[in-house]
């Protein structure tokens, strides 16, 4: 395909790491919040290539990891129920709950369905009008204007059998409750594309501002993560502390904002719990009081369930970048994309399993459980690299 050759060219590639090397003369600490890039970051490599000093720290990036353990809880009740077909995206069916997944559920009966838009869930109401049809609504602003679509389009049309189980989450709450933590080390973020190319980054010009941190607008090919590490540390050895825009081909400094109304006009920003971090203030999106009748949670009143985390999962500390998973004890003996104790090691943009593909840290318990690199090794730490970028 010419247009992702386009962006992983190693020619290009060696040049902009020659250039980060060039620039940098002071350790720097970088995070992105995406997992889509975290999984190029870490199978191609990238922050093996980093010079000596300079860290990518892998934040909470993921949507289906940071969705708390009681909103699976929930959604596993409600699946469970004779009356539901429950709906939702592939990537959260084998999403560990307190004692199953939607995936174990199905197997066992429950009338679990994968689809790939919130439209075909409520299609799957039109056709079913004697079932209750749930979609699991997750994901950052990114998937919001079409499960916002979906409910707005079920009020319009009478469609009283259709629900969506909400856990939205937002980026910018998030980046800012990682900056005052006290343990805070991020010195730059990359900023994800996808969410900016709804958003647009005006909400992140205040925490640039605010906080003297350089925010890039990145891409998730490996020459745009390379130039928006290569930006961002150009930033932080200017002295500068600015919002840019390394994904030119997609976004705009405004978003989509037509997007952004249909978001308003059905949700509205309120408290959310993220999966092994807890309560962030004003980080999340839940249905507006005209469209209450929509909230699964309502409907079949499952709001009071509360549960806690494995204790042999540190899957908070991994999600703000205070562990990696190498240092978890469970990562590649009891914790594997085949028997997941916590969500990043199943979802495909989830921190352990990009980890665990790219076999890092598993030779050293044991060999490498049928996983192999990626990619070569790269050149050492602190050594301007000479390497192909996997295709």
């Amino acid at each position: 395909m010419k247009y992702l050759d386009e962006y992983r060219d190693p020619v290009l590639a060696k040049r902009l790491l020659a250039e980060i090397h060039r620039i940098t003369t002071h350790p720097w600490t970088l995070m992105e919040v995406c997992g889509g890039q975290t999984h190029t970051i870490v199978k191609q490599g990238i922050d093996e290539a980093l010079p000596s000093g300079v860290r990518m720290i892998h934040g909470p990036g993921c949507p289906v990891c940071v969705t708390p353990l009681e909103q699976v809880d929930k959604a596993l009740a409600i699946a469970a129920r004779p009356d539901v077909i429950f709906t939702s995206y592939g990537d959260m069916l084998r999403v560990p709950g307190s004692t199953t997944d939607l995936l174990a559920l199905k197997a066992r009966g429950a009338d679990i369905r994968i689809v790939y838009s919130p439209l075909d869930a409520l299609r799957i109401a039109l056709a079913n009008p004697d079932r209750q049809v749930v979609f699991f609504a997750v994901g950052f602003e990114t998937t919001a204007p079409a499960n916002a679509m979906a409910v707005a389009e079920a009020a319009r049309r009478g469609i009283d059998n259709f629900s969506v189980l909400v856990s939205h989450v937002l980026v910018p709450p998030a980046m800012t409750a990682l900056l005052d933590s006290p343990g805070n080390r991020v010195q730059a973020f990359l900023a994800a594309g996808h969410v900016c190319a709804v958003m647009g980054w005006t909400e992140y010009e205040p925490i640039a501002a605010q906080y003297r941190v350089p925010i890039v607008v990145t891409g998730f090919e490996p020459l745009d993560l390379l130039e928006g590490i290569l930006m961002a540390i150009r930033q932080l050895e200017e002295g500068r502390a600015e919002v840019e825009n390394q994904y030119v081909r997609a976004v705009r400094r405004e978003g989509v904002p037509l997007a952004q109304q249909q978001i308003l006009a059905v949700f509205e920003i309120g408290e959310r719990k993220w999966r092994g971090i807890g309560q962030i203030p004003r980080s999340g999106y839940r249905l507006r009081a005209e469209f209450a009748r929509f909230d699964a949670e309502r409907r079949f009143d499952v709001g009071d369930i509360r549960t806690s985390e494995h204790s042999a999962c540190i899957a908070g500390a991994i999600l703000t970048g205070d562990r990696t998973p190498i240092d978890c004890t469970a990562y590649g003996t009891l914790c594997t994309p085949r028997t997941p104790m916590g969500a990043p090691m199943v979802s495909s943009e989830g921190t352990c399993a990009a980890f665990f593909g790219a076999g890092r840290g598993l030779d050293a318990r044991g060999g490498f459980s049928g996983a192999m690199p990626l990619v070569p090794i790269g050149a050492p730490r602190g050594e301007a690299p000479v390497r192909e970028v996997s295709r």
